[in-house]
């Protein structure tokens, strides 16, 4: 992600919107877009809870007053964020299709004109003036993509209470249920919610322990434009509309619906006055969210939250169910016909129609399925009974695999909560987010970001996940063609750093930044992976097509470099880091070749499995054998850029794009490579052990890469790094990530990937994996890189390339037991690999083997 905040992008100014205070009846809620926050509570917390009975919680002894402490639901339409608060409540609300703007086409017809005179001067060694032609040339119009923005919030407000007795405020990730409790007067009140899938609706029930004791109101604020707030006599109802940005008018409308289901007491509607709108600030300098994001066009400076007009009010109810739904009219990238009305009123419809029991059975039906097909446990310690923020302020103190394993799992429930069949794919903060305007619009960076949310979809057993980035391929894959047509004269397709709700292709942002066109091809590498694990044909057949137009782009685009006569890309640039002749931009970065060598070993591949394009094929395996090699700066280290510029520039940048080839890629093999692999791990000590949550959750993986537990395990307590509670990096930690109080990732600001890349981590050094190819069979590597902090655990349900299941126990940091299931229908031969003792198996569909020690069966 880009942190030069300095750089002049002139078209990009959009100010952060406003504090703004909304106070109402029996106490106040404060919330505020960029920094959601309820106001503090003002009585006295008493007593201290007990741990939950379920050790895979999160769980606190106080409310939330930052968003990055609140807690997290989802059912990858919708997310919401419950802070739990005493006196008063926020469920921040998101719908994953509300982004700003509409559809727009930012492609430069301007870019084919200039490409030649780009490349030539790269070639004559002008990199700075090729930066310049291209950024004033050859960029998307606009510069920038649009952001992805909050439905708003949900606000109840209850009578004051002066006391709250063993206040407990708990994420329970068995069941995926968020919920808050605490005694006043004698009566323990409790809140719960949990987002539905099947039913596609997030639902929280309010209880007491006595009767009638449940009063509060409900209303709501948004940062977009309210159209209407009012309902029925039960449901409150807000329409709204998105906003424009950038120059691009908002299309958008949307429906939030929040329906009351009261036992006893009384329910009413009204109206009520609005508070008076704070000042505006001065604009920030940070841009988006202050935080090294872009000040966008058309900014909004000094705009607060809108304040629905609308209140419903329950009083002296026993307990209370609120069903909240929320939709768009977007349909998809260029369809905008959707009725949102319709399709919140049928979801409240539907769920309305159950009792609590019913829908809370169905949620726990569907989730469980997939989220307990994985079981992890690497030992416990005295700080697991703790609060998770007092767990994370003590971790770099303590030895505590507890919370490394309750880490795990939160990885994958994120990822579950996030992305499902017909959700859009998980973007920089999955899907939630609170920012009208967040850092980096909170969109899809396909330089890295979005494939690492995808890392643990496989290994970590949660293959539905998937889904959502298959259809956002297909969806770029149309629009890439215009891209590519227009600014190159390209067949197939292609896609530059970024994408939006909109699907826009082109290079964005600045020529430093933004012209590198190889994210569809990583794309494209993230779903094959897929097939890997699954052996999935049906899938393979649906990804081939993309594949393949990536491919035909390059077939195009690829030059010969006059030197050594190898087909290089141009221009292009090593991911967001800057070489030492004054530029970003080059020809021929490392990661370039590594992403096409394998792209295009996967076409020749699936050419064989699927029985179709022999001649493409042909085609693709001679274009393979002319790409530029991997290779070796002076310095040990594996080269990042065509040229050897490595010990000149000695980075310590959070980006790691060279060494793609040995994590996630294949073009370096640790069992085959190993001249290689000793370059890659000579650079990672030379990019250092600190590093941008991301970046941190990359190194993890590369280290397990080159079995080295120890030195992962470093990563792993940097990626725990505590930046709320006075961690070595602070809020405001630059390039030192960690995590908040809620365990989301901190960039910081915070962002989701670090979260993913650091559950596939941790799988990664347990067990890795080769798919078989060629006729060869795949390999399953046991206990590859186990921390000797971890000396006795064991795991289920991991997932190995070539279609089979893996579960294991170790003591002293030796395999006790093994069972390799194959998942498929059919017999399958795999190399099982423990240090150096290598068995070869035969396992017969659907069934399993178990091993012992020494690889016995």
């Amino acid at each position: 992600m880009n942190l030069n905040i300095k750089h002049n992008i002139t078209t990009l100014r959009k100010f952060l919107l406003i504090v703004c205070m909304a106070v109402v009846m029996f106490g106040s809620v404060q919330v505020s877009f960029g920094a959601t926050s309820i106001a503090p509570y003002a009585g006295t917390l008493t007593g201290e809870a007990s741990p939950p009975s379920e050790p895979l919680s999160l769980w606190y002894r106080q409310p939330a007053t930052a968003w990055t402490s609140a807690l997290p639901v989802g059912n990858g339409k919708q997310g919401a964020m419950m802070f739990g608060g005493i006196d008063a409540e926020a469920i921040c609300l998101n719908e994953d299709t509300l982004w700003a703007g509409g559809p727009y086409n930012p492609d430069n017809p301007k870019a084919l004109e200039n490409l030649p005179q780009a490349r030539q001067l790269l070639f004559d060694g002008q990199y700075r003036q090729a930066e310049q032609l291209i950024d004033q040339t050859m960029m998307a119009n606009p510069r920038g993509q649009l952001p992805y923005q909050p439905i708003g919030d949900i606000l109840l407000t209850f009578p004051k209470f002066d006391t709250a007795e063993n206040y407990r405020r708990e994420l329970n990730l068995r069941t995926a249920i968020t919920s808050m409790e605490f005694t006043s007067d004698g009566v323990t009140y409790k809140r719960e919610m949990f987002a539905s899938y099947p039913d596609n609706v997030i639902v929280m029930r309010l209880t007491a322990s006595e009767p009638g004791k449940i009063n509060f109101k409900l209303s709501m604020q948004t940062g977009e434009t309210i159209v209407n707030s009012d309902g029925t006599d039960d449901t409150f109802v807000l329409n709204g509309k998105n906003l424009a940005d950038s120059g691009i008018d908002g299309v958008l409308t949307f429906q939030t619906r929040a329906k009351i289901i009261k036992t006893g007491g009384t329910l009413s509607h009204g109206t009520r006055e609005l508070p008076a709108p704070a000042a505006a600030p001065a604009a920030a300098a940070g841009g988006r969210g202050g935080r090294g994001g872009f000040n966008r066009g058309g900014g909004r400076g000094g705009r607060g939250p809108n304040q629905s007009t609308s209140e419903y009010s329950v009083e002296g109810a026993d307990s209370a169910i609120i069903l909240i739904a929320s939709a768009t009219n977007y349909k998809n990238y260029n369809d905008v016909t959707g009725n949102p009305e319709a399709l919140a009123s049928a979801i409240i419809k539907k769920a309305s129609a159950k009792s609590y029991d019913a829908l809370l059975k169905a949620h726990l039906d569907d989730y469980q399925e997939i989220f307990n097909r994985v079981s992890l446990d690497l030992g416990t310690s005295e700080d697991a009974k703790l609060p998770t923020d007092q767990q994370i302020r003590n971790f770099p103190q303590s030895n505590n695999p507890a919370l490394v394993t309750v880490y795990f799992q939160y990885g994958r429930y994120l990822l579950i909560g996030s992305s499902r069949e017909g959700s859009q794919p998980a973007n920089l903060q999955g899907v939630w987010n609170s920012d009208m305007s967040p850092s980096w619009d909170s969109k899809y960076t396909i330089n890295i970001n979005a494939e690492m949310n995808y890392w643990p979809t496989d290994n970590t057993n949660i293959g539905e996940c998937i889904d959502p980035l298959m259809v956002m391929v297909e969806e770029l894959m149309v629009k890439g063609a215009q891209t590519a047509k227009t600014m190159y004269d390209a067949n197939g397709w292609v896609s530059h750093h970024n994408t939006d709700g909109w699907r826009a292709t082109a290079p964005i942002d600045g020529a430093q930044f933004g012209m590198w066109p190889l994210g569809g091809v990583w794309l494209c590498n993230t779903l094959w992976d897929h097939y890997e694990f699954t052996q999935d044909k049906d899938f393979l057949k649906r990804l081939y097509p993309a594949m393949k137009g990536a491919a035909e782009y390059f077939l195009d685009e690829l030059v010969e470099e006059p030197k050594t006569k190898t087909l290089v890309t141009s221009p292009s640039l090593s991911p967001e880091v800057g070489h030492p002749q004054g530029a970003s931009i080059c020809f021929g970065p490392t990661i370039d070749q590594q992403l096409l060598r394998d792209m295009f070993a996967n076409i020749i591949e699936a050419s064989k499995i699927l029985g179709v394009d022999e001649e493409f094929s042909k085609k693709i395996a001679a274009t393979r054998a002319k790409l530029a090699p991997n290779k070796i700066s002076k310095g040990g280290v594996l080269q990042e850029w065509f040229e050897d510029w490595d010990m000149e520039s000695r980075n310590r940048n959070r980006h790691v794009s060279h060494l793609y080839g040995l994590y996630p890629g294949q073009d370096i093999s640790y069992y085959n490579d190993r001249e290689l692999s000793e370059a890659v791990r000579q650079s990672l000590i030379m990019r250092g052990d600190n590093a941008t949550g991301w970046g941190l959750g990359w190194r993890l993986n590369l280290w397990a890469r080159l079995h080295d537990g120890d030195h992962a395990y470093i990563i792993v307590r940097n990626l725990l790094n505590d930046v709320d509670g006075g961690g070595r990096g602070g809020r405001g930690g630059g390039m030192t990530g960690g995590v908040y109080t809620n365990l989301f990732d901190a960039h910081p600001p915070f962002q989701i990937d670090g979260n993913f890349g650091g559950t596939a981590g941790i799988a990664e050094l347990l067990v890795q994996s080769v798919a078989p190819r060629d006729g060869k069979s795949g390999l399953i590597d046991l206990l590859p890189a186990l921390p000797s902090l971890w000396p006795k655990g064991k795991v289920s349900g991991i997932l190995a390339r070539g279609g089979f299941e893996v579960s294991l126990s170790w003591n002293d940091g030796k395999l006790v037991s093994a069972e390799i299931k194959n998942t498929g229908s059919i017999s399958k031969k795999v190399d099982v690999l423990l240090d150096a003792k290598k068995v070869s198996l035969t396992i017969d569909g659907g069934k399993t083997t178990s091993l012992d020690a020494e690889l016995s069966s």
